[in-house]
């Protein structure tokens, strides 16, 4: 091997490494030793291109004569070590000059070379010296289009390769590190030092004599997964760029809409088939094929990740290892839980009534309603407020970034399917249509004039479904994904994999129907005052509230115990088998309470009460801080006769339940203790009613006792409260609020702020403070398993959900950790990928 100081000639046998010279120069070294027919091509490492950055240029006479062939016309394209983290977009054709173009002529024909060499002109002179465009639309040959860079630069065309090659790796290594370009790969996962490597090739001409042009070709369908040969090929072409911008491409497969590469150059094609099925074995992945044909040979350029929807992530994954290319492991680690998360999107319901606005381009799947509004600040308002929002824009720059992360879906005047926004919206999994039809956005004005002159404006509600490319009225139905398939085959090889539990947080049986189609391990929580806000229950649920004695308490309670009693009786018969956490009682009393002066107006006309009594009692029981005031435990001790109507219903619940044949495993859960003696007073009054209820039906039945730990007290007193239970589950959503002393419902004003200036590393509320809260979880723990070694540690919090805390919890020795139902799947995942990486590691 050649020992070139700065850059290295790619051979089977040659030092090239992903950390070193990135993603593409390793996969082209790959191609070469499958002996496939790839041109020449030279590595330049990370390092070097830093220094090319900071003004130091490797010996480029050296690297230019490793080449061979006239005319000398090369390639360079960016190669980061992450395929996903992008680059700077790739110049053809360096080397173009006068005597090139005299050459070209004699062998492709005058109006060929023209061509060739304008079009070099034009890119050097906008993306290479970042010259305006507008100038150089005048020029018709290349003769003309020189003039007119001479005029912009003072300086002649460079007819020296190496000087052409020069500003060309300039200009890309300083561009890789411009503010923009960073921003985008830091938002598909990049460090901020990320390095870019470049890879110089030898041009493969696809444009000559006979059937010569350029593809791209993938084996699978980028948005199922399925097998299928997809992609375009045109006669008289180089580079991807001429086969986005023409209408002349044709079909790869043979097609009775018209001509087709295999009906063309049959034998060609089928040495494409050939490297795909090599690709996907010798590289383990599907891959897309960038090749060119000069006079009936082929050439294989490049090959890169086959760009996939979420759903075809998972299929692609999932046949892999079904045909023993990769082991099942490695297929769950290829799917990262925001993948998963994007094949969870809802759709618009197919029988749903909806007014079409606009069409575009379906960019991104998914579907989803918001508010419009115009720019990122608009965007990030709305989110502050938890209010969905759809941003629209003519197009989208990196400047819309941090807008896109706010929003729930975009919508674009502009762009097609490799836009920026499409591009963006796909990596971040927001529906997004691009491109819409007579769609006139007027940022000025904040303000949106359809094709039929119609006017939407900022705050107006529309529906964006990325997955047919419609714009709609309004808010529009929407229906759950069907998921089956690999989905199913991945969920089963995590439950193989994983070494702690996924429960649930459901409180309806809808919730808990959803769940067990993800094989959760149980409901580890279920907060019984979501139960009380039906109409029918609520009004008993504000006479409880309104009684002035313990005895009317009761009589209101009783009305309520049946209500609860088959509530219960219908999660247990659903969850069979599987323990069922109940949370008694936790918010205060006033919630229940309406606010505006037409509910107070007819809850006095329900308890036949004067509107003045009922708005002074209303008005008592307001809170200066109502989150830490009269809820929780609290109110389990002042007025006992709550939690005891909630047992007895549990409790006959239970009986209920083993009466039809289920297997109950009910676990009560008090929240917002904060000392043992809290435990053991509302424990006497369970006990107590757990007595009489198997006294009156002659039924045993057991139960489990534990707590939710949501306050620091709890967490740091765990060791004496685990004494008195059977569980702790730790509830991070209060947790992080005590310990941060901010509240969640209002963090989100300054939370951006605070993140953009490092005060923390994420939004605590969204990714587990593991150095504060997660400090507390393991004392907790800790603390709490010396006490009892059997205590069972769960985790109920929205954290739950989140890979980055499962993982965390998993190495705190939590058995279990709980989510909302959407968040199963990806909660299954995450946990089996800890697992699997926790292993590795130990190795």
């Amino acid at each position: 091997m050649l020992d070139i100081p700065g850059f290295t000639p790619v051979t089977p046998t040659a030092d090239i490494r992903v950390e070193r010279h990135g993603n593409r120069a390793k996969c082209l070294q790959r191609l070469i030793r499958m002996d496939l027919p790839v041109p020449q091509t030279v590595a330049i490492p990370f390092a070097t291109v830093r220094e090319i950055a900071e003004g130091q240029m490797p010996d480029l006479a050296t690297l230019i004569g490793l080449f061979e062939g006239e005319p000398m016309l090369l390639s360079v394209r960016s190669s980061s070590e992450a395929a996903d983290w992008g680059g700077p977009n790739a110049v053809l054709n360096i080397g173009m000059n006068d005597a090139a173009h005299g050459w070209l002529s004699k062998t492709l024909g005058h109006a060929a070379a023209d061509k060739l060499y304008l079009r070099f002109i034009r890119s050097f002179a906008i993306e290479v010296m970042r010259l305006d465009e507008e100038p150089f639309d005048a020029a018709k040959t290349p003769s003309e289009a020189c003039i007119i860079y001479e005029e912009e630069i003072d300086d002649p065309f460079p007819q020296s390769i190496a000087d052409q090659l020069a500003a060309v790796l300039r200009s890309m290594a300083r561009a890789w590190d411009g503010t923009s370009a960073r921003l985008l790969r830091q938002a598909k996962g990049a460090p901020g030092d990320a390095g870019l490597g470049l890879v110089v090739q030898r041009m493969a001409q696809g444009m000559g004599p006979g059937q010569s042009g350029s593809g791209v070709v993938q084996f699978v369908n980028p948005a199922t997964g399925e097998p299928k040969v997809t992609g375009r090929y045109m006669g008289q072409a180089m580079g991807r760029r001429d086969l986005r911008n023409s209408d002349k491409a044709i079909y790869l497969t043979r097609d009775e809409r018209g001509p087709s590469l295999e009906d063309l150059l049959p034998e060609v094609y089928g040495e494409l088939l050939k490297v795909g099925a090599r690709c996907r074995k010798r590289l383990r992945e599907e891959m897309q094929v960038e090749f060119t044909i000069d006079q009936g040979r082929l050439a294989v350029l490049d090959a890169v990740r086959c760009p996939r929807e979420a759903r075809a992530s998972v299929a692609i994954a999932a046949a892999l290892a079904r045909d023993g290319i990769i082991p099942r492991s490695e297929a769950l680690l290829r799917v990262s839980p925001d993948t998963l998360s994007r094949l969870l999107h809802r759709q618009v319901d197919p029988g749903a009534e909806r007014v079409v606005l606009a069409r575009g381009i379906a960019a991104s799947p998914g579907a989803a309603a918001g508010r419009i509004v115009f720019d990122s600040a608009a965007a990030q308002a709305a989110q502050s407020r938890d209010e969905a929002c759809i941003l629209v824009r003519r197009e989208t720059s990196p400047d819309d970034v941090r807008g896109m992360h706010a929003a729930d879906a975009v919508l674009t005047e502009r762009g097609g399917t490799t836009s920026h926004a499409a591009v963006i919206a796909r990596g971040l999994g927001l529906p997004c249509v691009t491109g819409a039809i007579g769609l006139h956005v007027s940022h000025k004005k904040r303000r949106v004039i359809l094709a039929d002159g119609r006017v939407l404006r900022e705050g107006d509600e529309i529906t964006v479904d990325g997955s047919t490319g419609e714009v709609m009225e309004g808010r529009v139905a929407t229906t759950e994904p069907a998921l089956n398939g690999a989905f199913g085959d991945l969920m089963a090889w995590s439950d193989d994999v994983r070494d702690i539990g996924i429960r649930v947080n459901a409180d309806t049986v809808a919730d808990a129907t959803l769940s067990r189609t993800f094989g959760v391990d149980g409901i580890g929580l279920c907060r019984t005052e979501h139960m009380f806000f039906e109409s029918g229950r609520l009004t008993v649920m504000r006479e409880m509230i309104f009684a002035e004695t313990g005895a009317d308490r009761a009589a209101a309670l009783d009305r309520l115990l049946p209500m609860q009693r088959d509530d219960f009786t219908a999660l247990f018969s659903l969850m069979s088998g599987l323990p069922v956490c109940i949370r008694l009682l936790d918010p205060p009393l006033h919630e229940f309470l309406p606010n505006e002066t037409d509910g107070i107006r007819s809850l006095a006309e329900a308890l036949d009460r004067p509107l003045s009594e009922v708005k002074a009692r209303i008005e008592s029981m307001q809170e200066y801080n109502p989150m830490l005031g009269m809820r929780g435990v609290r109110l389990g001790i002042a007025l006992p006769e709550i939690y005891e109507m909630q047992a007895r219903a549990i409790f006959e619940a239970t009986v209920a339940a083993l009466a039809k044949g289920v297997d109950v495993r009910p676990e009560i859960m008090i929240p917002l203790v904060t000392a043992r003696r809290e435990v053991e007073l509302v424990k006497r009054r369970l006990d107590g009613v757990a007595a009489k209820v198997r006294d009156e039906t002659g039924v045993d039945f057991d139960y489990d006792l534990g707590v939710m730990v949501e306050t620091p007290r709890a967490a740091l007193r765990a060791g004496e409260i685990a004494e008195q239970t059977a569980f702790l589950s730790f509830g991070t959503n209060d947790l992080t609020q005590m310990t941060y002393g901010l509240s969640r419902d209002d963090a989100g004003r300054f939370m951006s702020a605070y993140v953009n200036e490092g005060v923390y590393p994420e939004d605590p509320f969204g990714t587990l403070d593991v150095e504060g809260v997660g400090e507390l979880l393991l004392l907790g723990a800790s603390r709490g398993r010396k006490a009892n070694p059997k205590v069972i540690l769960g985790l109920c919090g929205e954290h739950g959900g989140n890979p980055e805390s499962i993982a965390f919890c998993r190495f705190a020795g939590f058995d279990y950790v709980s989510c909302s139902p959407f968040r199963v799947p990806v909660a299954k995942l995450a946990a089996a990928q800890a697992t699997i990486l926790a292993a590795k590691k130990a190795d």
